[in-house]
């Protein structure tokens, strides 16, 4: 028999651990607290780390049903920040030193089968342990706590302990192109540990009469693929015909259940999911399934606005959806720690390429905490070695120096621990001692104004090895959703500056933006209230303008937005500048008040190497002018005149256009009065009533979205949810709700920021306040399950000041089932 049990609820905890919580009848005031958990809830910004900070305790009362006795019972963490000691029944059992990796603790020894058992935790989330990513400054909040899902398995005497998938392509195959409907025989090759009592591995002798069942199926139809017994003895792969690809344009998984068998009776069972896909790195760049492939992703923490590191499979899986969906990535780091496996299925099943790396940042510690760099490379490998979207690991601690005697280690048991992916080592280090397979190296080079990267040979002296860029922008332009126009297109800019160049270097792998989303950070970082404003997207995944640079670069959905607000007002002198159009449509379409100006597409962009480039606005006039009975000369030269001067002003003429321009007023006549009013009806409003812009996104013909832009008569709520059937589970669920203040066209109110009320009834809670965080027309809330189920909703309004409008509030009905 094999039993896996979840054990997430019913826990109990404590800030402060004494050796009271080990006893059977503990006196100390425990709070009720389901898994994952976050040792305290945090506040939006302006909080200290030290909140989180203690050694606090965990207790839960486990009933060991009576058939237990004569099995073996592990309990399986996914992750405890970041260090921890169990004990069972009084006894410790197990400690782990790493807050970012699984671990399991036997009980069988100290388990008290018909009985009711205590099991304790002691959990460590100070700063100052000497392991990593600690003992210098960190550049991300760590927070703690039993913060991954929990579970207990029973298994026989004899067990599974370790089982690797080695999905293969023969060499020999060449991949067609056409990806999706390329087949292929091959063979899936297995890598099982066994074990007895205590972890001994089983002697060569204990295998006979063991068997091994093996079921694969298609991940999605569950469709049978093979269903094959023989004896363990034998076991080495499994024959697969028409085996199917995995690629991000086709994800194809297949999922694989193994019964280890003796005597008929199951001792213990396995089931994952696994891909067919030839990954490479070479030295002209990055290579899946035969043809060149541009890497192009962000870098994604796992912490979330009040909760830091805990949260459930749904918001897990999200992050991946809004990284390949919404994003249009193909590709993610899981900086700077291996993340949860909920996170990596989703990847899987997306076709997002990941590469993970081992906890650290910068710091290199003393001999004690470089051995626990080895663990963390061990167990990093060997937990997440079967998810076929990771394709490169991270072994060396992110920015920190060369250390050849520690690097050389790590590589070293990479390989050994997984023959068939490549290592990298992230560094800042321009010709860095290079041991791993791939030179990963954070480029911040990019000042707006210079490449957006450097060449490969100026990086690395070994330039026959494989070049990635691991991050990019970030701390060089923090930008806020509520900064000025020209601050948000700049940051924009620089991200599409980056794309391009990285897209115009051929031997450079990919890139990876520094990052996904603004995150909490210590004191010694950020913008002073503990927030690192570099993300394209905000704390709660709302996009900033820089997001649509990603974001164009998918089909999926229509995306059209404009980086100006057209309000005059916002710009110095009236002058509102540069504006672009960031769109994956075959072109757009811009009207000012209902009179079409100019059709652009993407041979309209400075962008070459962009699949849908940033667009820059430069025709504000149209042919307008053709009313005004000017000679097509004249005309030109006007126009040209007031569209420099509708972005630029009057102050700032380059003197081409000024020579044109008098050439003009004396030619043909032009008084001052008579420019000066051309200015006020094609260009200049100011002082007059405001005017309208229309941008319609052009799709095979169709109008697939509208943009418009024009002042502000009043203001709406938009809310978008993730899901709203909530499943009451293994543990609890949470709905991300993500809110933007717009005005009746839809378009998000950048200075709009004031909290927004929250209103639930039924079984639901906010995992956070009771309120809505505004910052720069954006905000969330998080709503989680109660462990009751039926109908629940959330109302969101505006605050009591704006109650005139007929639309100042906003309902999500839920679901609890």
């Amino acid at each position: 028999m094999s039993d896996i049990i979840m054990l997430n609820n019913d826990w109990q905890f404590t800030e402060e651990f004494s050796e009271e919580l080990l006893k059977e009848d503990c006196s100390v005031s425990l709070q009720d607290v389901r898994i994952p958990h976050n040792v305290k809830e945090t506040p939006y910004h302006y909080f200290d780390d030290k909140i989180y900070q203690m050694i606090c305790g965990y207790r839960r009362v486990i009933h060991a049903p009576a058939d237990w006795k004569g099995k073996r019972v592990f309990i399986c963490f996914g992750a405890v920040g970041h260090s921890a000691t169990v004990y069972l029944n009084g006894a410790e059992i197990a400690h782990h030193n790493s807050g970012y990796t699984a671990f399991e603790a036997e009980l069988t020894d100290h388990l008290k089968p018909g009985e009711d058992n205590v099991l304790a935790l002691k959990v460590n989330s100070r700063e100052d342990q000497n392991i990593p990513p600690f003992g210098n400054v960190i550049d991300y909040m760590t927070y703690g706590g039993i913060y991954r899902e929990v579970y207990v398995k029973v298994t026989a005497d004899i067990r599974m302990s370790e089982v690797y998938v080695e999905p293969s392509i023969p060499e020999e195959i060449v991949i067609g192109e056409e990806i999706k409907d390329f087949r292929f025989d091959t063979t899936l090759g297995l890598d099982i540990t066994l074990d007895e009592k205590n972890g001994k591995l089983l002697s060569e002798g204990g295998l006979e009469g063991l068997k091994l069942r093996t079921v694969i199926g298609e991940h999605k139809s569950g469709r049978a693929v093979s269903d094959t017994v023989f004896d363990f003895s034998e076991l080495s792969s499994i024959e697969m015909k028409g085996a199917r690809l995995w690629d991000p344009c086709s994800p194809f998984l297949y999922d694989l259940y193994i019964e280890l068998i003796k005597d008929n009776e199951v001792l213990d069972s396995y089931f994952c999911s696994f891909g067919f896909r030839r990954s490479e790195f070479r030295e002209d760049g990055y290579y899946l399934n035969g043809r060149k492939f541009k890497l192009r992703g962000l870098n994604r923490h796992q912490s979330y606005a009040y909760n830091g590191y805990a949260m459930p499979a749904s918001m897990q899986k999200l992050d991946a959806d809004i990284l390949k969906l919404e994003l249009g990535c193909n590709a993610v780091r899981t900086s700077h720690y291996p993340q949860s496996q909920y996170f990596l299925d989703r990847c899987d099943e997306l076709g997002l390429l990941v590469f993970t790396e081992i906890p650290g940042w910068q710091y290199l510690g003393d001999d004690e905490w470089k051995e626990q760099v080895l663990v963390n490379v061990e167990e990093m490998i060997k937990q997440y070695k079967n998810h076929c979207s990771i394709i490169l690991w991270g072994v060396r601690i992110n920015e920190s120096v060369d250390d050849d005697e520690l690097y050389t280690k790590t590589n070293e048991l990479a390989h050994k621990l997984d023959e068939s992916r490549p290592t990298g080592g992230v560094r800042y280090i321009e010709k860095s001692s290079l041991l791993e397979d791939v030179y990963t190296f954070n480029d911040f080079s990019h000042e707006g104004n210079n490449p957006g990267c450097k060449p490969k040979n100026a990086v690395t002296s070994d330039t026959s090895k494989p070049y990635l860029i691991s991050e990019y922008n970030g701390h060089m332009f923090p930008t806020k959703a509520f900064d000025c126009e020209e601050h948000r297109l700049e940051h924009a800019l620089r991200h599409a500056n980056v794309l391009e160049a990285v897209g115009s270097n051929k031997d450079i792998a990919g890139s990876f933006g520094w990052c996904m989303f603004d995150y909490n950070t210590h004191k010694d970082f950020g913008s002073g209230d503990r927030i690192c404003y570099h993300g394209v997207l905000d704390m709660f995944r709302n996009p900033k303008l820089a997001a649509y640079v990603y974001a164009s670069q998918q089909n999926r959905t229509p995306v059209l937005e404009i980086s100006s607000s057209m309000d005059i007002g916002e710009h110095p002198g009236g002058n509102r500048g540069n504006v672009y159009i960031f769109t994956n449509a075959d072109s757009v379409r811009m009207y000012k008040n209902d009179v079409l100006i100019k059709e652009y597409t993407t041979e309209d962009s400075e962008y070459k190497h962009l699949r849908h480039a940033p667009i820059l606005i430069d025709d504000y006039v149209g042919d307008a002018l053709k009313d005004e009975e000017f000679t097509d000369r004249q005309a030109s030269i006007v126009k040209k005149a007031l569209n420099h001067i509708a972005r630029y002003g009057m102050n700032n003429m380059p003197l081409d256009i000024k020579l044109a321009l008098t050439q003009a007023m004396t030619v043909y006549h032009m008084s001052f009065e008579q420019a000066y009013a051309l200015y006020g009806k094609y260009v200049g409003n100011w002082g007059d009533k405001a005017t309208t812009y229309r941008f319609e996104a052009i799709k095979d013909g169709e109008i697939v979205k509208t943009v418009t832009k024009t002042t502000t008569a009043r203001l709406t709520l938009k809310l978008k949810c993730d899901h709203t059937e909530l499943t009451e589970g293994d543990t609890y669920d949470v709905a991300a709700v993500r809110v933007q203040v717009c005005d009746e066209y839809g378009n998000v109110q950048p200075f709009f920021n004031t909290p927004l009320t929250a209103e639930l009834s039924g079984p639901i809670e906010t995992a956070g306040p009771k309120y809505v965080q505004i910052a720069g027309g954006m905000g969330g809330c998080y709503i989680r399950t109660t462990g009751k189920k039926g109908a629940a909703s959330l109302k969101i309004s505006l605050p009591e000041e704006y109650a005139y409008l007929e639309e100042c509030s906003c309902t999500i009905n839920f679901e609890v089932l």
